[in-house]
């Protein structure tokens, strides 16, 4: 398997079990510095390498009157910012062609949503930067179906790939897990990370917004862990409740420190 290095984190690395963490979106500079404080001395404190994740907009929002974000501008400077004062890695969303090249100056890992992971100008854009693109696997695909846009990104002669798998369709406003997802895109030769939060979200189950279980994030954690990904994704807040978006989803921040220990021991195991 390649082996894809974001600065000092390396993906794909046996033993290593990297972490992608974050608000779902920058709601504010404060809330994203705490979140990032946060998670630095926690994952300092258990040896585990991470990397900062916000979006400066959800661009697929339910509901028109859902918030959306600070801006591509704001939303970057104050990943900027966490970048330079912690000394990790950021991610962020991308929705256009335009916008990978705008935050390819700033992220270190671009991010290809899961509904627009076929977007071939978008998906090409990415690759073209020369940034860690990261793909989430969409929910109306399988497997096997990652290869052609693996394929589309090494057209413009950039590996540095990682899938993402975060739940399929099971009918209307439900998601499915199926863990064998993890090894099947692990035989394209790219490290395949688990999205456990939005893997128990429930698309569009609110109305006007999604809903989910979040209390579930953790089961599936362990068992992507167990299966052998090579790294996790989880959105975190220090204040879920009042989270503006995916706030059923969320790990709560004070109970994460618990998770990633069981999570690095079941790694050690594997």
């Amino acid at each position: 398997m390649k082996i894809v290095k974001v600065k000092n984190v390396l993906f794909g690395k046996k033993k290593t079990l990297p972490l992608i963490a974050g608000p779902c979106v920058a709601e504010s500079r404060e809330i994203c510095m705490d979140i990032a404080a946060g998670l630095v001395k926690i994952t300092k404190k258990l040896d585990i390498p991470l990397v900062f994740k916000a979006s400066y907009d959800k661009a697929n929002r339910s509901s028109i009157a859902s918030y959306r974000g600070p801006g591509i501008e704001e939303g970057l400077d104050i990943l900027r910012e966490i970048k330079e004062k912690f000394d990790i890695p950021v991610l962020t969303d991308i929705h256009s062609p335009e916008e990978a090249k705008i935050a390819g100056k700033v992220v270190d890992i671009l991010q290809i949503p899961a509904f627009l992971c076929r977007q071939t100008d978008l998906v090409v854009a990415a690759g073209e930067t020369g940034k860690v693109v990261n793909v989430k696997k969409a929910q109306f695909m399988s497997p096997s179906d990652m290869i052609n846009i693996i394929t589309k990104l090494e057209t413009t002669g950039n590996t540095k790939i990682l899938l993402t798998e975060r739940g399929t369709a099971f009918g209307y406003n439900n998601l499915v897990s199926d863990m064998r997802s993890i090894p099947l895109m692990q035989e394209f030769n790219y490290p395949v990370i688990f999205d456990a939060t939005h893997s128990v979200q429930k698309p569009g189950g609110g109305g006007t917004c999604s809903s989910g279980d979040g209390r579930l994030a953790p089961y599936l954690a362990k068992a992507a862990v167990a299966v052998g990904a090579n790294g996790l994704f989880v959105e975190t807040h220090t204040d879920v409740p009042n989270a503006l978006s995916d706030k059923d989803n969320m790990i709560p921040l004070d109970q994460l420190e618990k998770l990633l220990k069981q999570l690095k021991l079941i790694n050690e195991i594997v």
